[in-house]
């Protein structure tokens, strides 16, 4: 079987002084090498896929064991997995959903390894009026207590 610390080790070689990072490395018992990378400026191009799985491939030896590989973006509208995807969409609107079952979407204002703040617009009563004012509210999540955060797309 393939070692995951191999193909690490190869992506990690190729992506050296780019601007590409390694978001995950599966590998099943079927020998299925799937690759996930992102890029901190740019989309991920088909060329940097095929590119990537060239390397990768000249870098593991089919003669001593057959494989697959599939190589790709992290994906838009995937959860993130890396603290890099974080800091690359902070400006952004993401979306977020708790392990106690909270879902919502804000502005990712800052990250760090233990969690992240995001900008949420609120609806509040002012006074006691019916008068509805949306106010901007920083909120403070850790990772831990959250289980999936992604980049939300909108076609405006």
């Amino acid at each position: 079987m393939v070692q995951k610390d191999t193909v690490i080790q190869a992506v990690e070689e190729w992506i050296e002084n780019t601007p590409f990072f390694l978001v995950d490395v599966k590998i099943n018992s079927e020998n299925d090498i799937f690759v996930d990378f992102e890029s901190e400026s740019d989309n991920v191009s088909i060329e940097d896929c095929v590119d990537l799985s060239k390397f990768i491939e000249s870098k593991l030896d089919r003669e001593k064991e057959d494989f697959s590989l599939e190589v790709g973006s992290a994906g838009l509208g995937q959860p993130f997995k890396v603290l890099k995807q974080y800091k690359i969409h902070i400006g952004d609107e993401v979306e977020v959903a708790t392990k106690a079952g909270v879902k919502m979407s804000g502005v990712l204002k800052s990250v760090d390894e233990d969690g992240f703040c995001l900008t949420v617009t609120h609806k509040v009563k002012i006074d006691n009026s019916k008068k509805v004012m949306k106010m901007n509210v920083d909120e403070v999540y850790k990772h831990t207590d959250v289980k999936s955060v992604k980049y939300l797309i909108s076609f405006s």
